[in-house]
């Protein structure tokens, strides 16, 4: 991918996958992603298997995952936390008791947000929202819902939101006309920030 967009870097940029297995592997190819190929952080599914059989799971809230965040800190690149389908034994665990609630909203809640943020997740030293508007930001990804957005503006800000694609299962044309529709919603800052301005900031782009 570097490869195919390094004439171009104008228009295109990428984030690194990363098999997470190892924690100091993981940070010395996110410094080579970063520093050699020019990417601008790095896309993470919400656990890794491992072990013989993948039924060991690693999330990454662990101590043993200190150098990789370590190196996330000191380079200043995003991290990208995407949902990914349950395996078997997180189905069974979560939905065995309430097979109703399986779905795609549901799922994200209970696993990915949850894991981060909830009981069993990371130790926090503040109050969750404090959070979102240091540490934590979210894209639109597909959620063309006005009444949606405005909602999540009044919790965490326009300042914590980037509008994003989630291509090929919403098509361009459709987040287009979107948000562009959100002129008679947003002040001229609050929508150059939503359309372009926060992630020119967070990738460190430049005008």
């Amino acid at each position: 991918m570097a490869a195919a967009i390094r004439n171009d870097t104008t228009r295109f940029g990428g984030f690194a996958s990363l098999s997470m297995h190892n924690a100091t592997e993981a940070a010395q190819e996110l410094r080579r992603a970063v520093n050699e190929l020019g990417f601008l952080g790095a896309m993470l599914n919400d656990f890794q298997q491992s072990g013989p059989d993948n039924t060991t799971l690693l999330y990454y809230d662990q101590p043993e995952y200190d150098e990789f965040w370590q190196a996330v800190t000191e380079l200043d690149v995003p991290i990208y936390f995407h949902p990914r389908s349950n395996i078997a034994q997180v189905q069974t665990l979560l939905f065995d008791h309430a097979p109703f609630l399986k779905g795609p909203s549901e799922e994200y809640a209970v696993t990915l947000a949850n894991h981060i943020l909830g009981p069993n997740g990371l130790m926090m030293q503040r109050n969750v929202t404090s959070y979102w508007h240091t540490n934590i930001y979210e894209t639109t990804s597909g959620n063309f819902a006005t009444q949606l957005l405005q909602f999540h503006m009044g919790q965490i800000g326009i300042d914590h939101i980037l509008y994003s694609v989630d291509y090929p299962f919403v098509l361009i044309p459709e987040g287009e006309a979107w948000v562009e529709s959100l002129k008679d919603v947003l002040n001229e800052q609050d929508l150059r920030s939503l359309k372009r301005g926060l992630a020119m900031e967070l990738l460190h782009l430049e005008e």
